[in-house]
């Protein structure tokens, strides 16, 4: 029976030990390239536009009509089209002028690279929240380890503690002082965990994987964010003109709106149908065979409402694209303030901070157990401790986090 329940929890645990999965940055971005479903999405977009840009170039079908006599009353006779009857063919084929197929067709080219920027765009604000995400997840992971470590040794004390106080040895607000530092830590501990679960389904879900993903980052990897970068506004915003899809679209949505500006004006320009056609006995002789010409008058159309409303589009993007430009400068300075003073925070600690705190941790912790100092002393210390443990992760984090928005704004490695 023994050995059945222990193949029985064998089994229960095996699933839950591959339900998770190491990665480092790299294989993350390897499989959110993959397999991101928004990103999939988003690439029919290309694919959609490139079929309307093929499209532009295919010109109208000619129209064939054939006129084919249905009775002859002359001759009493249904269906005389023999070589005594009357029949008549035509071909039209419609001709485009003042340029309409040639500003049609760059209109649609101009469309097809919008869609790739705009994919592009995607990419880099997807690839922003995949890489904060995965050093949240990571980051949150480090305190809870501290925070799981500390309230086992606090259980096992309220656990001692309970035996103690039920046999009068312990006064009763020790327990009480226990319990509630327990509480605290396990109420601090449920804000990350709930954090931790928002950033772990984003991950999930940018890497449509069903795997909790475990984040693995060197120290090499966190110490490229603490080196320095002099603040050169016309530098980076001159690297982000060139590099930011959502800026070169804003410029290409401009090109796009002057070339339906100048389709709409020939669209204004009436088109010509060019034909021929053969009329075996109704014309003014047998066998006539014609050359026919058509053009429509531009008597009330003149497109005046589209050419209007082309231009008006036109301003608007070239309004917008003038705010892009300051709101691009405030990105950058804010964005790289946010990462400076994130590394100056985290350089301002010794890096063997982490290092002193675990033996002075562990100094406590072994005094306390000696009972060389008091309960009230080592509670305090439990919470300063867990504080400062918790706080150098939200460090790092911030430092992290702030340098890959800057990488994203300017969307360029800086690190």
């Amino acid at each position: 029976m023994k050995k059945l329940f222990a193949i029985l929890l064998l089994i229960l645990i095996h699933p839950v030990g591959f339900a998770q999965k190491p990665f480092t940055l790299e294989e993350c971005e390897s499989q959110f390239l993959k397999n991101n479903l928004f990103l999939l999405a988003s690439q029919y977009n290309i694919d959609a536009s490139k079929a309307l840009t093929i499209q532009s170039k295919i010109w109208e079908n000619p129209t064939i009509t054939a006129e084919l006599n249905a009775y002859n009353p002359e001759r009493n006779q249904y269906f005389d089209i023999g070589k005594e009857g009357q029949k008549a063919f035509g071909i039209e084929q419609l001709i485009y002028l003042g340029g309409k197929k040639r500003n049609e067709i760059k209109l649609a080219q101009t469309n097809e690279k919008l869609a790739e920027l705009q994919f592009n765009d995607l990419l880099r604000t997807l690839k922003l929240q995949l890489r904060k995400s995965f050093y949240t997840v990571y980051y949150n992971t480090k305190s809870l380890e501290t925070t799981d470590d500390q309230l086992t040794h606090i259980e096992d004390l309220i656990n001692s503690y309970s035996v103690q106080v039920q046999k009068g040895n312990i006064p009763l607000r020790d327990l009480v002082r226990l319990q509630s530092l327990y509480l605290n830590f396990k109420n601090e501990r449920m804000e990350v965990v709930n954090n931790n679960i928002e950033e772990q389904g984003n991950l999930k879900l940018l890497l449509n994987s069903q795997e909790n993903i475990v984040p693995q980052i060197s120290k090499e990897e966190f110490n490229k964010y603490l080196k320095e970068i002099p603040f050169d506004l016309k530098n980076f915003q001159d690297e982000a003109i060139v590099n930011r899809p959502d800026y070169l679209a804003k410029q290409k949505d401009i090109e796009a709106n002057e070339l339906n500006v100048k389709w709409q004006k020939s669209l204004s320009v009436p088109d010509i149908t060019v034909g021929a056609n053969y009329d075996q006995r109704s014309g003014a002789f047998n066998k006539e065979a014609n050359l026919t010409l058509g053009i429509p008058l531009p008597l009330w159309n003149k497109n005046k409402g589209n050419i209007k409303y082309a231009q008006t589009i036109l301003e608007q993007s070239k309004v917008e694209k003038q705010n892009f430009d300051l709101q691009l400068q405030t990105e950058i300075t804010s964005a790289w303030n946010k990462w400076d003073e994130s590394r100056k925070n985290y350089i301002v600690i010794k890096p063997t901070v982490n290092s002193d705190f675990e033996a002075v941790y562990n100094g406590i912790l072994t005094n306390f157990q000696k009972r060389n100092i008091s309960l009230l002393e080592f509670t305090d210390f439990m919470e300063s401790y867990n504080q400062a443990a918790v706080q150098l992760n939200e460090l790092k984090k911030r430092v992290a986090l702030s340098g890959e928005e800057l990488n994203s704004t300017i969307n360029k490695d800086l690190f």
